[in-house]
């Protein structure tokens, strides 16, 4: 069984400020054609788990958002991004999204979960949400940077949280934000499960959740 203590459960700002700073390193590809959303899959596919997240532009009126722009899928190595804001979600996508022998470990997951299915319908499987896992093993905050801190012992920039995602074209650090964002959840989850502090017959998925409506927003 997973150990449900752990030995540092929160962590102030001002410490987190002095982590080293960490981001991803491996290959960034922003899924542009029919090639490269075959590859991504082919290669996303090969994987138990892999890093999900999604980014949406900031819209700063009282009430009103935006469609989710980008989605990411990490494996440690190589970083896929889908801008679907221009490209929609194709089927292929979503058949990882709904395959339960690979782990979409994320953050918040049912949130996003629910905005991709507006985009298209699917039946989510596999997903894990690191919010859940940290609760349970009495970690108290449950926001990836606090958590990569504590776990990891690493800070991961939030410079361009609320740049604009619908951007006709994504700068670098846009780019090394999102998929760093996605991957470093995956190593929170190797890591934490590396230790003993995953059990993986009582992880919690969302694939019961179902889209709600959103048409009064």
């Amino acid at each position: 069984a997973a150990s449900s203590d752990y030995p540092l459960r929160d962590v102030y700002k001002r410490q987190v400020h002095d982590y080293p700073l960490t981001a991803f390193e491996g290959e960034i590809i922003v899924i542009e054609n029919a090639e490269e959303l075959n590859e991504a899959c082919a290669h996303l596919s090969q994987y138990p788990a892999i890093g999900f997240d999604t980014e949406t532009k900031p819209n700063f009126k009282k009430g009103k958002k935006n469609k989710v722009a980008l989605l990411q899928l990490s494996s440690t190595t190589k970083s896929y991004l889908l801008r679907v804001n221009k490209h929609g979600l194709p089927a292929k996508l979503t058949a990882i999204l709904s395959n339960p022998n690979i782990k979409k470990i994320g953050a918040a997951t049912r949130d996003d979960v629910r905005v991709l299915r507006h985009i298209r319908e699917f039946i989510p499987a596999g997903f894990v949400d690191l919010q859940h896992i940290a609760k349970d093993i009495g970690i108290e905050q449950l926001g990836v940077r606090n958590i990569a801190a504590l776990v990891l012992g690493v800070k991961i920039s939030k410079s361009q949280q609320l740049s604009n995602w619908e951007s006709d074209v994504l700068t670098h650090p846009q780019m090394l934000y999102a998929a760093t964002d996605a991957w470093i959840c995956l190593e929170i989850y190797n890591n934490l499960q590396n230790k003993g502090f995953i059990n993986e017959s009582s992880i919690r998925t969302n694939e019961s959740d179902t889209p709600e409506d959103e048409s009064s927003n």
